[in-house]
């Protein structure tokens, strides 16, 4: 793997050569049924999800989609969800709850869609909703962030037993766009910002917050492969657990862990 800095890897993520959702699910699983609407207002484009088999056993598929025209990307919102794509997302989940279906989630976006609408429609509950039940939810999760993870739009997909990076791509609490604005008020600093947040997957996997790095390799095609491998192997140690409850219970603890905690001496601040 080569050693890059966030604002490089940034440029690498943005490639629209760089394979993108359709390209793994059309490479990596057979007879994919893509299933669409949250049951409640829409679907969201934003989202997808569906069915299919993967290594001949019945996984469900979701992501962040993006395009690489204007058009495919405006059609996609650029990845960004509307609350109905996360309620697509977690009724798809519960489905594979209930059959008994591993969940592999792609995640790429560079935050949830933050217009006036979607707030009304109620972005964070969903977005909370999707943290709240994939923690409890009885089956296998995997997620892969492969570009960019930005913000709780990422992070509702990321909620899993296994969360790996591929080697270029970043994840964090705000994008580095977001992070500038908000900072400096110049967001044309987000490559100083990238640089600064320390959000890269070797970062990231130095903090404990993911459990692996996949290599990129020279082509698409060999990063798609390698990204294959990851799920298989992945895949076969959690289905190996001895019982859901226990993988529950690590993957509660898992993310228990994140995180350091100071306990303050109460005695000392009585009266304060």
């Amino acid at each position: 793997m080569i050693d890059r800095s966030a604002s490089e890897k940034m440029h690498i993520i943005h490639d629209t050569k760089r394979p993108m959702l359709s390209d793994y699910i059309e490479s990596l699983f057979d007879d994919f049924i893509e299933l669409h609407g949250d049951r409640y207002f829409g679907d969201d484009h934003a989202i997808m999800a569906g069915v299919g088999y993967f290594c001949g056993s019945p996984v469900t598929v979701i992501g962040h989609r993006k395009g690489r025209t204007i058009e495919q990307n405006m059609d996609a919102n650029f990845g960004m969800a509307h609350p109905e794509g996360y309620r697509k997302a977690l009724r798809l989940a519960h489905q594979a709850e209930k059959f008994g279906r591993p969940v592999i989630n792609f995640v790429d976006t560079g935050g949830a869609f933050c217009g006036v609408g979607a707030e009304e429609r109620g972005q964070g509950e969903a977005i909370a909703r999707c943290l709240y039940e994939f923690i409890e939810l009885r089956t296998p999760v995997i997620s892969i962030i492969t570009g960019e993870g930005g913000s709780g739009g990422a992070l509702a997909l990321a909620v899993a037993d296994r969360v790996l990076m591929l080697e270029n791509a970043l994840y964090s609490v705000i994008s580095p766009r977001g992070c500038a604005s908000i900072l400096w008020k110049d967001p044309k600093r987000e490559a100083e910002a990238a640089d600064t947040l320390r959000i890269t997957a070797q970062d990231l996997l130095g903090f404990g917050m993911i459990e692996g790095i996949i290599p990129e390799g020279t082509s698409g095609a060999q990063l798609i492969r390698n990204v294959g491998k990851a799920i298989r192997e992945q895949l076969a140690a959690l289905c190996a657990e001895r019982s859901i409850d226990a993988l529950l219970q690590k993957r509660y603890e898992k993310f228990r862990k994140i995180g350091v905690f100071r306990q303050i001496n109460h005695e000392k601040i009585e009266g304060v």
